[in-house]
């Protein structure tokens, strides 16, 4: 840690592309000029005149900008402001968000269910013996008895339950990222299980949570909505919770339900494009499973998982309109094959459905994503794919104009800080990416990394919302493992969910470091894959 350091100068704690804008904060003022210095020695690089104070609405902060764009010297450096104290130490250079990179995807590695899990060679401390590996038993919810192998997966979240809902996004998200990044994913050693393999590592990654999703598809092509325990248990290791693992449906028939089986439509087709080169029959399968989800799904269009049935009180991930799950699930099928009637199914339900600056994907909104899938497709209707980039463009500019109006450069409207309003941040960045891969703009690759950098400790705490990454990391999350392993460093790579308002003023300031707090301290995968996909985008 930097001798002389301040928390009123907040710079992002992992660093900066050459070429991208370079903003600090400072909460306070200033003595005299702005240097940025080397770190290894302390010699002066840069002087600036800092921007006028801006009062930041959402924090209730009074920040003036320092930006240092000028810079691109490859290098670790740290900010002086006289009279405040120096910034955490920052790099410059092309790689440097690899190691980030690297945290967020591992992370996954360690929630696998059902197998021995370690994080060795980088964290050997971080490691648990398999849990929630005996064959899962139906629930009266799921329509059937007796027992089903639902072995392997990622534990959703701070709990051990997986819910194909969340998994949908989840891994969607990374497979888009690939299919997007992958010259630069494809040789990245992430040191999993199957490293070595014929499948790139970060693929291997995703296999494996794919592969549960697969095995939660019936035999008539429905997928239930979730396995988990009857309750939540407590902060134990995975081995130490002996509660049987339950098969979930609706409770009535036809007991699957439409959403979890959408999306896992539309991830299925995904992966039918992107594991091809690699494994053509896992291709051919994950394909196939494709159309039969999609064709149970135009046959069960309102299927709905709304509540938890009796005697279940895990996460719920309820869902009263599964529209956009089926255009999501329309696009990725014609994208993937052509076909017309996929593509006529999209259209009959596109006009429901914009693209918007103000509305960033999530799990019970995933219509955005079917939205771009059309738009990147070839043969689509040329007016509907035209409108899409057009609405596409529109959103992104709104997001940039808002972090530009941010006082930390951050993209959420004041409305925004909900629970979870750290992965909305990454999804306005995801939706930046999009709108750049259709009609590139150096504004909308800027405004993508000021959102890493407000996550990676550019806000109000100056701390980094990513465990083990930059200098001053949350502590604390709400998850198992880090709570009960007995290590005081929580496991790596986590994005914590972040302020959540809940009416409280000013929003920005509503997050405390609290492992009992999940509201604002729990992880969760569907917060790590636009992490972890705004980072790829960053190598």
């Amino acid at each position: 840690m930097t001798q002389n350091h301040s928390d009123a100068v907040r710079a992002c704690q992992v660093g900066y592309l050459p070429n991208e804008t370079k903003f600090a904060m400072l909460a306070g003022e200033p003595s005299g000029l702005v240097t940025v210095r080397r770190a290894k020695d302390g010699k002066t690089v840069l002087t600036i005149l800092p921007g006028p104070p801006h009062k930041d609405a959402d924090s209730g902060d009074t920040l003036r900008p320092v930006d240092f764009s000028p810079l691109k010297a490859p290098g670790e450096y740290v900010l002086d402001a006289p009279g405040l104290g120096t910034s955490f130490p920052f790099r410059i250079g092309k790689d440097a968000f690899a190691h980030t990179f690297r945290l967020s995807v591992r992370a996954f590695t360690g929630q696998r269910a059902s197998v021995p899990v370690s994080l060795a060679p980088d964290f050997p401390q971080y490691k648990y013996e398999a849990g929630h590996a005996a064959p899962a038993q139906y629930d009266p919810s799921s329509g059937k008895s007796g027992s089903r192998d639902v072995h392997g997966g990622w534990y959703d979240a701070g709990d051990y339950g997986r819910y194909v809902v969340n998994s949908g996004i989840s891994t969607g998200t990374l497979l888009l990222a690939y299919e997007m990044y992958g010259p630069r994913l494809k040789g990245v050693r992430l040191d999993v299980p199957e490293s070595g393999g014929k499948i790139p590592d970060f693929l291997a990654e995703a296999k494996w949570n794919l592969d549960w999703m697969l095995r939660m598809q019936d035999e008539d092509g429905g997928a239930w909505h979730k396995a988990t325990t009857a309750n939540f248990s407590g902060f134990v290791m995975p081995k130490d919770d002996k509660a049987p693992v339950l098969v979930i449906g609706t409770g009535k028939a036809p007991y699957k339900n439409t959403a979890a089986t959408a999306d896992l439509a539309a991830v299925a087709a995904i992966a039918a494009r992107v594991y091809r080169p690699f494994d053509r029959a896992y291709a051919d399968r994950c394909l196939a499973a494709a159309r039969k989800a999609w064709t149970w799904a135009q046959a069960n269009p309102n299927a709905l998982y709304e509540n938890n049935p009796p005697g279940i009180s895990t996460g719920g991930y309820g869902d009263g309109d599964a529209t956009d799950e089926r255009l999501w699930a329309s696009a990725e099928l014609f994208r993937t094959t052509g076909e017309k009637a996929y593509g006529d199914a999209f259209l009959a339900d596109a006009p429901r459905f914009h693209l918007q600056g103000d509305a960033a994907q999530g799990w019970p909104t995933v219509g955005n994503l079917g939205l771009y899938a059309y738009a990147f497709a070839k043969g689509g209707d040329p007016a509907v794919a035209g409108r899409v980039r057009t609405e596409a463009a529109g959103a992104a500019d709104a997001i940039v104009s808002r972090v530009a109006a941010n006082g930390y450069r951050c993209p959420l409207k004041s409305t925004d800080y909900y629970w979870g309003s750290n992965a909305v941040v990454a999804n306005y960045g995801m939706m930046l990416r999009f709108a750049d891969r259709l009609a590139p703009k150096k504004a909308y690759r800027d405004g993508a990394q000021d959102c890493l950098h407000y996550l990676l400790g550019r806000n109000t705490f100056n701390t980094s919302y990513v465990t083990w990454v930059g200098t001053k990391w949350a502590m604390h999350p709400h998850h198992r493992p880090s709570a009960a392993d007995g290590v005081e460093q929580p496991w790596p790579g986590w994005l914590m969910g972040g302020p959540n308002a809940e009416g409280r003023t000013p929003p920005a300031r509503q997050w405390e470091d609290d492992q009992d707090n999940y509201r604002v301290n729990e992880v969760a995968i569907n917060w790590n894959a636009p992490l972890a996909f705004l980072l790829a985008a960053a190598l």
